[in-house]
């Protein structure tokens, strides 16, 4: 088992996560980028070596009711890739696009100039438009959702 600095040192080698201490010598490590209203990744670390790290949205773990995970007897590498797994399915481009295009065939991401983002999916023998997990629109061709985005001022971004 590792140390309470032992884990401490791992969760501090996540730039995104923020420390947050709280009562009794335990320390809680928030991701505030989370796209969801869940920001704790790592709850109530405690000088005893005890904690939690929140894996609602990962297989392979069977999280509490809560979604929390106890870590108490993760050796380095479990810890390392519980907290990185934990961080992307908070992620906004995890949570909300990955569920919208979850069986999408052909997934296109539109930008207008106040960097707001639609995405295109192709899905059902249709081309949905959707504004996070909201549909904006549903079109039967390319063409009639792709001029519906130019006229809102949208252009296609190119991934690199």
């Amino acid at each position: 088992m590792l140390t309470f600095e032992e884990k401490l040192t791992i969760i501090q080698s996540f730039p995104e996560l923020e420390r947050k201490d709280v009562s009794l010598g335990r320390i809680n490590f928030h991701y505030e980028e989370s796209a969801t209203d869940k920001k704790n990744v790592v709850y109530h670390l405690h000088p005893n070596g005890n904690g939690f790290v929140y894996a609602e949205y990962i297989n392979g773990y069977h999280p509490d009711n809560k979604g929390l995970v106890n870590i108490r007897d993760f050796s380095a590498g479990e810890l390392k890739e519980i907290i990185e797994q934990s961080i992307k399915s908070l992620s906004p481009k995890t949570t909300i696009e990955a569920a919208v295009s979850e069986d999408a065939e052909e997934e296109e991401r539109w930008v207008n100039e106040s960097n707001h983002t639609l995405l295109l999916i192709f899905e059902d023998e249709m081309w949905n438009v959707y504004a996070g997990l909201n549909s904006d629109g549903t079109f039967t061709t390319y063409s009639e959702a792709r001029s519906y985005l130019m006229e809102e001022g949208f252009s296609l971004q190119l991934v690199r």
